[in-house]
């Protein structure tokens, strides 16, 4: 067995922050899996303590001189221009605001708990007040051009700005709406099979196959329960997947399950050359990821989520297992009447139980609000009377409560102001991926109907999770599809699926 070379200065200080990334993301995951209440308010603490010492590392001269003496020798060394941009971008953060930032997405997301579980909106209105502040406190220390909330998105998907997502967002809400009022006057499928009672064990059981039949390494996974479902990773040999189970709905755990899969098999296929390096590494975010942007990862759990879990091959090859897991409950089903109901067009009031048609009216809601937050055109407290509005303007459908309104998500509570955003993009990128794949694989479709998941990942592997963020989102799409973000594949697709599913004329 040939012998690793030795680590550079630069490689030996990456390495230390990424454990320290990891350490956080550690703290992070037990904190919304296992901790006790009572431990609210000193893992914030702890985590404040960590991320202070990733921040020191990060910030310290020696790292900016190991990378500008790579640089010298290698001008065109990514990993240390890369390193070279998260030390500007964060110096310009003062280091009290990432201390109380790291101590608030503790104390948010344990009120966040409490107010969703009492559907009080109050409860949690002043911690998110807090995070607003913070987070435009953020945005003027970075800088930005024409809006604050250009700054924030930045974090998330480099290079998006207001005026692009209103560009993106424009034909989207054209498409969808129009489509929506064609779909809603036609006949809704049978959909009572999935509100039956499905035990817990069962639903789990399946959850953890079909994510090992995508490709899901559980040497290197593991699957648990949170309130929210997530992804998350220490190095691509620890990526674990949550998922949140409902009794009486099978949806929820199966497509949540099948949702984070995507996610963890983008880390899971990370180059391992790249472990513990910049390259896995979200040095500005500091988070230790391997992605290379929130839009781009979640191209690939909305792409095995839906174009494969919602796919006709998908349940045409795997009905009968779900059927022999809950006999009595889908005894009077078949492949196709399931295949039908999980692609039911249901205006919801969940944006993670939404069907694909209406899932992005879910995000612009989202991202109006948020835009609106960061610019102090819009107070925390008028927040659930703007949420309920738009959600009867969008989908007609009235809030009764704020556990099912504007406290429903955990990302304001843990601080991704400007992620939502990245929701959507990823709907467009995952169209435009897999539109590549199949010009690439002509037996993709046979393969696929055949259950046959590994010609997909390898692709996937080969085009996007080797390089972990050592490309651009900008430079895979082009790289693997020669086209920057495109949203017409995506309204292809949606058109067909849904004109398909409801009889509606081509």
């Amino acid at each position: 067995m040939a012998e690793e070379a030795p680590m550079n200065e630069f490689q030996r200080r990456t390495g230390e922050i990424n454990d320290l990334l990891c350490v956080l993301n550690l703290l992070n995951w037990d904190a919304r899996t296992q901790m006790p209440p009572g431990g609210v308010k000193t893992r914030g603490q702890q985590m404040a303590t960590v991320t202070a010492l990733a921040l020191e590392r990060l910030l310290a001269p020696e790292y900016a001189a190991s990378a500008r003496a790579l640089l010298r020798g290698a001008p065109d060394d990514r990993a240390a221009a890369q390193a070279l941009e998260a030390t500007s971008a964060l110096g310009r953060v003062p280091e009290q605001l990432n201390r109380d930032l790291a101590v608030l997405r503790s104390e948010a997301q344990e009120a966040w708990v409490q107010a969703k579980a009492a559907s009080n909106f109050a409860l949690f209105a002043p911690y998110l007040r807090r995070m607003v502040n913070l987070n435009r406190q953020l945005a003027d220390a970075l800088g930005y051009q024409d809006h604050p909330y250009d700054a924030l998105l930045n974090l998330y998907e480099p290079g998006l700005t207001s005026a692009g997502l209103r560009g993106l967002f424009a034909p989207l809400r054209e498409h969808h709406v129009g489509l929506l009022r064609e779909v809603m006057a036609r006949p809704a499928p049978r959909s009572d099979f999935l509100r039956r009672p499905y035990p817990v064990q069962g639903q789990k059981a399946y959850c953890l196959k079909a994510a090992q039949r995508f490709g899901y390494d559980l040497e290197r996974g593991r699957l648990d329960v949170s309130a929210h479902p997530f992804e998350i990773s220490f190095t691509r040999q620890d990526v674990r997947i949550t998922t949140r189970f409902q009794e009486n709905f099978l949806n929820g755990a199966l497509f949540g399950t099948l949702h984070e899969t995507g996610h963890a098999l983008y880390e899971q296929g990370i180059d391992p050359a790249y472990t513990r390096s910049v390259f896995a590494s979200d040095l500005t975010g500091l988070y230790a990821v391997g992605g290379t942007s929130y839009g781009t990862h979640e191209s690939q759990s909305r792409l095995w989520e839906n174009r494969i879990g919602r796919s006709r091959a998908y349940w045409e090859a795997h009905f009968g297992d779900l059927q022999a897991q809950f006999p009595e409950q889908l005894a009077d089903v078949n492949a196709q009447d399931f295949y039908r109901a999980v692609n039911e067009v249901r205006p919801s009031l969940i944006r993670v139980e939404a069907d694909e048609l209406t899932y992005d009216l879910h995000i612009m809601l989202r991202v109006d609000i948020e835009r609106d937050l960061i610019a102090g055109e819009l107070d925390v407290d008028d927040l659930p009377e703007v949420w309920n509005g738009r959600i009867q303007q969008d989908l007609g459908l009235s809030v009764p409560d704020d556990a099912r309104g504007v406290l429903q998500d955990i990302h304001w509570s843990t601080g991704l102001i400007g992620s939502f955003p990245t929701y959507t993009v990823g709907n467009v990128m995952a169209s435009q991926f897999y539109e590549a794949a199949r010009r690439e694989l002509p037996e993709l479709e046979s393969q696929l109907e055949q259950a046959d998941y590994r010609p997909l990942l390898d692709w996937l592997t080969r085009h996007i999770y080797h390089h972990g963020r050592s490309r651009s989102a900008h430079e895979l799409l082009m790289d693997a599809t020669g086209r920057s973000l495109d949203p017409q594949p995506y309204l292809t697709y949606l058109s067909g699926k849904y004109r398909e599913v409801y009889g509606l004329p081509g």
